[in-house]
Parts: C-alpha cells; structure tokens; sequence
C-alpha cells in the first residue's frame, strides 16, 4: 500500500483526494517541489525547503506547516512507503474555496505529499545521450511571472514539451524574448565550449535548479572554469559538450541538437567526468532533516 501525506495525516492512495474547488486545480494557484532520496536519505532537503517557502512567499501563500515540520514529514513519507531510491513531490495549493481568483476566498491551503519509488531511467541515456530541440514557445517573461516561482502552473512548459515530442526530441529547450536560451521543459542546460563550462544566467529567465547549484559547486571544485553566461542558440552549434541536469536526471548527456551531433555525437569527458562527481559525492549532499 502507497501512504500519501494530505492536508494532517498519512491516507492510503485511493483515499488521497482533493477537492474540485480547490484553487490548484482551478487556477494553477500554488507550488511545488521534487526531490530524490538515495539510499531512504532525501538529497538537498534543506534547499529544496528553502526554495518552496521563497516560491510560496512570492504568492502571498502560507505554508501549512513550519519548514522543520514539512521535512520530518517528507522523511516519514519516504520512510513510511519503505523506500531506498524515492521520487517525491511536495505539493502546497491554495486550496479549496468559492470560484473566483481572490486568495482571500480560500481559507486552508492544500498540502499533499508523495513518495513513489524511483524508476530509473535507460542505461542508454546516459552512455548514448539523449536528443533537444530548440521550441518556438517562449519561455515566460520575467516581468509577467518571475522565475523563481516553482508555480503549479505549467502550460508553457507543457507546449514547450508538445513541440519537442513532435520533433522527435527528448526534451525541449526554449529561448527567452530577446532570442538567449533559457532551459528545458523540465531542465536547466549546461554546455562545454572551449573547454570552459557555460550555463544560461539567472537574468535571461530561468528558474535555479537544485542540481544546477550543486553542479556549479563540483566544477569549481573541480577545478573546472565556469560561468553563467547570456548564450544563444549559435553557442549551441560550437559546443563540444551539452548536458541537462534536474533532481531526477542528475546530469544528462545531450548528443543531438535540432537532429545535429553535439561535437563528436557521443556524451563528453566533462560531462562524464561531473556525473561521477556528483554520484561520489551524494553523502555529502544526503541527511535527515
């Protein structure tokens, strides 16, 4: 049997059922976070934490619990599903309330907790690579809905992905209005160009993955020069290396962009060299919250 947390206590699966006026599923009005847990220990929880209160924080929205809470009660989930190798996904919504956009008609927000196990993904993903395109869907305007909000409401990704799947791509990446990349439906884009390690900056409209941090930490030490660049689609072309990185890919090869080779076609030194970094180092990144 599957344990999900909502709202106060722990439900079996079939019992997990929200209300048809609850604002998240009206409106798209909350947020959310993914994360991994390694060995029944949650990666990055800390962050992960601080990141939902900040994205909560920018809709007015109160969290149901204290952060030292919701941790202990994502841990209980992993722990109560008796799970190693977790994916899990923490919920907070408006919640339910007469129709209508005002915050203030809803008086309790919603707080749903996953933990399923983690199905991995094809060992030829990450010896092969995998395969973007470059969508026509704009990433969102800063200005219209700022980044940084991990928000429930995921229509541009959603188009973005649409368009890649037709092209017959993994996944999709999209350019920001002043033609810059920006990330994936669901990844933040890294690529090696004359040796040095290049990701899109915060200010071309992107949210700051978890793992995108740590990957930046591991390259610096590792010794590996790198920034975070306006970059643009011709950067693309004379990349030798390109790799995507979220909680559930970690870091992965991209070898095919718009259906060309990524330098020699095959997943790069660099891009191998801080996938082993980052699965050596995980103790330092896991813990109890």
């Amino acid at each position: 049997m599957t344990w999900i947390y909502l709202n106060d206590r722990f439900v079996p699966h079939e019992e997990a059922v929200v209300s048809v006026f609850d604002h998240g599923f009206l409106y798209g009005d909350g947020v959310f976070e993914t994360m991994r847990a390694y060995r029944g220990r949650i990666l990055m929880l800390v962050e992960h934490l601080t990141r939902l209160e900040r994205s909560a924080s920018r809709l007015a929205l109160q969290l149901p619990v204290p952060s030292e809470e919701l941790g202990t009660l994502i841990q209980t989930a992993v722990d109560r599903n008796r799970l190693q190798d977790a994916y899990i996904r923490v919920t907070v919504s408006r919640g339910p309330g007469e129709i209508g956009l005002d915050p203030a008609l809803c008086k309790t927000p919603t707080l749903v907790i996953i933990a399923n196990p983690f199905r991995r993904y094809p060992d030829s993903f990450y010896t092969d690579g995998v395969s973007i395109a470059i969508v026509r869907t704009r990433r969102n305007l800063p200005e219209a809905l700022p980044p940084e909000i991990k928000s429930l409401n995921f229509l541009n990704n959603i188009l973005a992905k649409i368009e890649a799947t037709a092209a017959g791509a993994y996944e999709g990446v999209m350019l920001n209005h002043r033609e810059e990349l920006t990330e994936g439906t669901t990844s933040n884009l890294f690529i090696v160009q004359n040796g040095r390690l290049r990701t899109p900056a915060p200010e071309c409209g992107i949210l700051e993955g978890i793992t995108r941090g740590m990957v930046l930490r591991l390259a610096k030490e590792l010794g590996l020069p790198c920034e975070e660049a306006r970059l643009h689609v011709a950067d693309l072309d004379t990349a030798e290396e390109c790799f995507l990185t979220n909680t559930t890919h970690e870091v992965l090869p991209v070898t095919y962009v718009n259906g060309r080779p990524v330098g020699s076609g095959r997943p790069g030194p660099i891009t191998g060299r801080l996938h082993a970094s980052f699965l050596a180092g995980l103790d330092r990144f896991l813990g109890h919250f």
